[in-house]
């Protein structure tokens, strides 16, 4: 009994495998759970069954305040929808066909959503000044934002954060990153350029249509091209359409670019890992770590861990199963 009694309260995490500073990790998915259930006891239980305009006042101005000051300096409400036009991605021929295609409707949505949020978003407004009154439709928009709540006709064109002001902070961010990845594609540059794929709407399909290009350079069928990493300032030399990834967040271990070291006590639980050189190369071509030297890695779109967007081989020197039991993995930049 007494030796039961000087057990202590809290199991280390190397018992389980798990990094020290998980602690760090739990803290955070616990405050953000925390947060969501407070929003959750703020929803109003029969809704928003009739319209008070005193109400939806107090409770719509701040989304639509906020709305208005991230479209300070930008068009993308004013302007016309950009066409969709197959090109050959500048002047110096840098891209061909899939990559400028794949840019472009990414800015075609992008622009085409800002729009529909605005839309929405300027019908409630009408409503709460009493220059109309308030269809249906309506009142189940202004029924989900009071409720914290990302509506659906937003989510139905890209399912993004379901609270709906991080959404519109999202969207905006998004919106204006493929703009400028747009500009890059007119001047022919964008693959020279470091990327963030966490600036995309839809960052698998960009890899996609990188694979598509290679294939077409290769003259080779997709099934014959593997997705090459390396993680040295050298790159792939012997890469045909290399791109350089950046902003990558990793949890569950370090990294310092040569290998996979275990976290620390006072380490975040969260850390930046170094730029990655990823490109898509006919099996067999290359080995850029020797078989139990590197381990594959998801890389997530969010520390959620729902969705994978593709795997990158890491270093290690060994040592896999220790590596998996951390849970170390990748995610994009929230």
């Amino acid at each position: 009994m007494n030796v039961i009694q000087q057990l202590s309260d809290n199991d280390k995490p190397a018992y389980f495998g798990l990094p020290v500073n998980v602690e760090r990790s739990w803290q955070r998915i616990t405050s953000h759970e925390v947060i969501n259930q407070l929003k959750t006891l703020r929803r109003s239980v029969e809704g928003v069954s009739k319209f008070n305009r005193e109400e939806w006042q107090v409770q719509l101005t701040p989304i639509l305040n906020l709305w208005k000051k991230l479209n300070q300096g930008s068009a993308l409400i004013q302007m016309k929808v950009p066409q969709v036009v197959e090109g050959s991605g500048g002047r110096n021929n840098e891209m061909a066909l899939p990559v400028v295609l794949f840019v472009t409707l990414e800015y075609h949505d992008a622009v085409v959503l800002v729009q529909q949020v605005h839309k929405s978003l300027a019908t409630l407004s009408k409503v709460i000044r009493g220059t109309i009154l308030p269809s249906s439709d309506v009142v189940q928009l202004a029924d989900s934002i009071i409720n914290q709540q990302t509506p659906d006709i937003w989510q139905k064109i890209w399912e993004g954060p379901g609270e709906p002001m991080l959404y519109l902070r999202v969207l905006m961010a998004r919106a204006l990153a493929i703009q400028r990845w747009n500009l890059r594609v007119t001047q022919g540059s964008l693959l020279s350029e470091p990327i963030d794929l966490s600036e995309l709407f839809h960052p698998e399909t960009f890899l996609s249509s990188l694979k598509q290009q290679t294939a077409r350079d290769y003259r080779v069928a997709l099934d014959e091209l593997q997705l090459a990493c390396s993680w040295s300032k050298s790159g792939l030399p012997g890469a045909l359409l290399p791109v350089t990834l950046i902003a990558l967040q990793l949890e569950g271990a370090a990294f310092d670019g040569l290998r996979l070291l275990p976290n620390g006590v006072d380490s975040p639980s969260i850390t930046l890992a170094p730029p990655c050189t990823v490109a898509w190369m006919p099996k067999g071509s290359v080995q850029t770590y020797h078989p139990g030297e590197a381990i594959c890695l998801p890389l997530y779109y969010t520390s959620g861990r729902e969705q994978v967007v593709v795997s990158l081989d890491v270093p290690c020197a060994g040592d896999d199963d220790k590596w998996i039991q951390t849970g170390a993995a990748f995610f994009l930049r929230n």
